[in-house]
């Protein structure tokens, strides 16, 4: 199994609504940034808890991740799929307010999770939790364009046992971003065939410009006649990664 780091960043988008898009062009730009490390998996599915190697490694790649890639001007970090308190101590004390979300179907934070957080939070003595009932992938109580860094880490897989949309975490991620913000994960790379960095670095967003005029061209010539494909706009730009291997 092999996981790999990666960086990437918001940009100024001409749309907030985030759609995912398929660019057919491998060189197109992502002009977002979001900081993410995924795990790929081959064939035999990773089991964390039970793969001691393998989990402290990801813990290890996890941290180091959170330290080094979060901006020491980040004010706000929020978490797809918080689990436990370990967050708390991966981000840095620059970090002022830490906000939850839940792979939970009922969107409530579980109570362990809540002590967990309080405690690390008391010993850290640094970011304000902010425990909030959201899920992953519906962040309902958090705005669009207030969080300075999103993290996930490893919890799309747990979002599909638990029958949340690991796809419209990723939305929602970019969605509630500042522009300029970071999006850091470490992840399954293949998810029932379906790759977790590519659907990143192909998430965009429609050119308001272009689907007016669509619209307006539509009109025009009638329903029967098909119009040109609205334009899309990267919503992340990639900062890099690095595939760490996870097999001895």
């Amino acid at each position: 199994a092999v996981s790999s780091c990666q960086a990437f960043t918001t940009l100024p988008s001409p749309t907030k609504s985030p759609q995912s898009t398929v660019p057919t062009s491998s060189s197109f730009v992502r002009p977002n940034t979001a900081t993410c490390s995924h795990v790929r998996i081959n064939k035999t599915m990773l089991q964390m808890g039970l793969d001691m190697v393998t989990y402290l490694r990801c813990e290890w790649v996890s941290a180091a991740l959170c330290t080094n890639q979060t901006p020491r001007a980040a004010d706000v970090c929020l978490q797809l799929g918080t689990e436990d308190g370990r967050p708390v101590t991966f981000i840095p004390r620059t970090i002022e307010t830490f906000i939850t979300s839940t792979v939970e179907p009922d969107g409530v934070l579980p109570i362990s999770v809540r002590r967990q957080l309080t405690q690390q939070e008391k010993n850290r003595g640094a970011a304000r939790v902010s425990m909030v009932d959201q899920r992953a992938d519906d962040l309902k109580d958090t705005p669009d364009e207030s969080v300075d860094v999103v993290i996930s880490l490893q919890a799309a897989a747990r979002m599909k046992e638990k029958g949340l949309d690991w796809k419209k975490s990723v939305q929602e991620a970019a969605r509630v971003l500042k522009p300029g913000g970071r999006f850091l994960f470490v992840e399954q790379t293949d998810l029932d065939g379906e790759n977790y960095l590519e659907y990143v670095g192909n998430l965009g967003v429609a050119d308001p410009d272009t689907e007016i005029q669509n619209t307006e061209e539509g009109e025009d010539m009638g329903n029967d006649d098909e119009t040109e494909e609205d334009e899309s706009f990267p919503t992340f730009e990639c900062l890099g990664y690095d595939d760490v291997d996870l097999v001895l």
